[in-house]
């Protein structure tokens, strides 16, 4: 599926579509060059799932650990990571549990080492705004996928 987004408040609108389809457990992927909207996406994830305090990109961290309503999100930003086994060392098994949200940004930085994304969107610059590409890779990702176009 591919759509267009005008401006931010359609990529944080997108955020909150997918929100509303998350029910614990899945992992999205979020690819795309810097500025490409993908923090942006996630601050809107985060807002509709109850979130009300600032979203920043875990660039130095490697992960920002939320809770809301009962639900661990953790987002990941991988850019920084030189080796995939760094994720090994730092308990990536654990925190993709089955039950908790986890998004990463940069997942081609995980390489072999992350479980497989349920979803992945591929985020980029186009003049009237960005091009988002979504690609599901489970039947959780399919079910996303049909509540996208559901709500689109």
């Amino acid at each position: 599926m591919l759509l267009t987004l005008e401006g931010e408040s359609e990529t944080i609108a997108l955020g909150a579509i997918i929100a509303s389809a998350l029910h614990g457990g899945e992992l999205i992927y979020l690819q795309g060059e810097l500025g490409a909207g993908k923090t942006t996406f996630v601050r809107g994830l985060l807002n509709a799932l109850g979130h009300s305090g600032n979203v920043k990109s875990p660039t130095y961290t490697l992960v920002e650990p939320y809770s809301i309503a009962g639900k661990d999100i953790y987002h990941f930003d991988l850019y920084r990571i030189n080796d995939p086994e760094e994720l090994e060392a730092m308990g990536i098994r654990d925190y993709c549990d089955g039950k908790a949200i986890c998004l990463f940004e940069w997942p081609e930085q995980g390489a072999d080492v992350l479980p497989e994304a349920d979803i992945t969107l591929l985020l980029s610059h186009i003049s009237s705004g960005r091009e988002v590409e979504i690609k599901p890779h489970s039947a959780t990702g399919e079910n996303i996928l049909q509540h996208i176009k559901s709500a689109s």
